[in-house]
């Protein structure tokens, strides 16, 4: 696939016009799937899919466009060429961009990870004797991901990598469920299985008699996954300079007058491999970008775009100025001993259907759901029945945050929805000292 995105490329590059700039971006996907419900293979195939995106820059003007390659050149250079040809003409009827980035980077940039995958033959032998006496739905996903860009201006990037992942429920007679990710790069059988052990596990306590409770503040353990949940925010409203600039993120406070605890570090980090760090326009990324260090805001993402508008210097965001690939750094609790600092209270294994009830306050309301139990005594004793929280990230990351988890995990971004997604977050759990039910 790589040598074909060079191949047509250069045959687009050739139907340009005086100062016309193309630019391409490709995503793709050759992927193994299959559906289970009841613990049983319901569906099975593979998606072969392709698609480049197309945008013509010209006289500070630019138009985008699209096509699906069909995999076969000659068809998708006829394609392609119409679709040029529509934008050529297009271009010449917009406004003016006053904040068009013109393409820079000449460089290339190619990553290939590849991985030790499951044969698609021996998926389903592999996946299911384990959860054979329990009730599961999801779905598996494997396979190769590939990303390029490459611009009229020389610029050619490329990546690729090999995934894999089981997003799954667990589900009890009654309905309750414990959700969970299973996922990487290389295939391990035995970790697999000790992965579902785990989760089997706390499926027999959610069949313990659910405790309700009232609202208020409890001491709370939330493990990485719901972690992750949280972290997910920050790309909405949150570390994206424009939103500050434009009064509409979570972190201006932070960034005026305000400071998170020092256990909490947040970074973007492609060092993991997982997402390319070019961005849609070809623009690299520096491997680590320190955001958050010690509770104290050190860094936003920056788009070009939103520097050209704002006179900054760009650390080549994408446009939408969201994570990428974030980090939360680990600390120092230990996984053998999170019962036992947690005493009394709650264990948060996923939160559930979030949302800013306050943006500018950072406050987030969602659900606890999905094997979310009570803790007494250092062990636990009984799910909790479903309850809505109110809380402030001022909180979770800062006042009332005691420890950080020392194992970080990585929870993958599982979409599927027109492709596979990439990456995910890297995760540690956080032990507060309290966190607010409301109903």
């Amino acid at each position: 696939m790589n040598d074909n995105f060079k191949k047509l490329s250069s045959e687009l590059f050739n139907l340009l016009d005086g100062d016309q700039v193309l630019t391409l971006s490709l995503s793709g996907e050759n992927s193994h799937f299959c559906r289970l419900s009841q613990s049983k293979v319901r569906q099975i195939g593979d998606v072969l899919d392709t698609n480049i995106s197309l945008s013509i820059i010209y006289d500070n003007r630019i138009c985008h466009g699209g096509i699906t390659l069909t995999n076969n050149f000659e068809t998708d250079l006829k394609l392609a060429s119409l679709e040029i040809n529509r934008l050529k003409e297009e271009v010449k009827q917009l406004p003016p961009d006053p904040f068009l980035v013109m393409p820079t980077n000449t460089d290339s940039l190619v990553e290939k990870n590849e991985g030790s995958l499951l044969d698609r033959q021996d998926t389903v032998n592999s996946l299911t004797p384990i959860i054979e006496d329990v009730d599961l739905a999801g779905i598996w996903a494997s396979g190769n991901i590939y990303r390029g860009c490459a611009n009229s201006l020389g610029l050619f990037h490329w990546f690729e990598t090999d995934t894999f992942s089981l997003d799954f429920s667990l589900i009890t007679e009654d309905e309750r469920m414990v959700k969970g990710t299973f996922a990487g790069n290389d295939w391990s059988q035995a970790d697999y299985e000790s992965y579902m052990c785990k989760s089997k596990e706390k499926l027999s306590l959610l069949k313990r008699d659910s405790i309700k409770l009232k609202p208020g503040e409890y001491r709370t353990y939330i493990a990485p996954a719901g972690v992750s949940d949280i972290l997910d925010m920050f790309s909405w409203n949150g570390v994206g300079e424009s939103s500050i600039r434009q009064g509409q993120s979570a972190l201006i406070k932070l960034r005026n007058d305000g400071a998170l605890s020092g256990c909490f570090s947040l970074t973007e980090d492609f060092t993991s491999g997982f997402v390319p760090r070019f961005n849609s326009i070809g623009e690299v990324s520096p491997k680590v970008l320190n955001i958050i260090d010690g509770g104290v805001l050190r860094n936003t993402l920056v788009s070009s775009r939103t520097a050209k508008e704002y006179s900054l210097k760009s650390n080549y965001a994408d446009d939408g100025e969201f994570l990428r690939s974030p980090k939360i750094n680990p600390g120092d609790l230990k996984e053998e001993e999170i019962l036992k600092n947690l005493d009394e209270g709650l264990y948060l294994s996923n939160l559930h259907y979030l949302n800013w009830s306050d943006n500018l306050g950072g406050r987030i309301t969602g659900m606890t759901r999905y094997a979310c139990f009570w803790v007494q005594g250092g062990e636990i004793v009984a799910p909790i029945e479903n309850m809505r929280f109110d809380d402030s990230i001022y909180n979770f990351f800062g006042n009332n945050l005691e420890s950080v988890g020392e194992k970080a995990e990585f929870i993958p971004s599982v979409g599927t929805y027109q492709e596979r997604n990439l990456g995910g977050n890297i995760c540690p759990g956080i032990l507060l000292s309290s966190f607010k039910l409301t109903l």
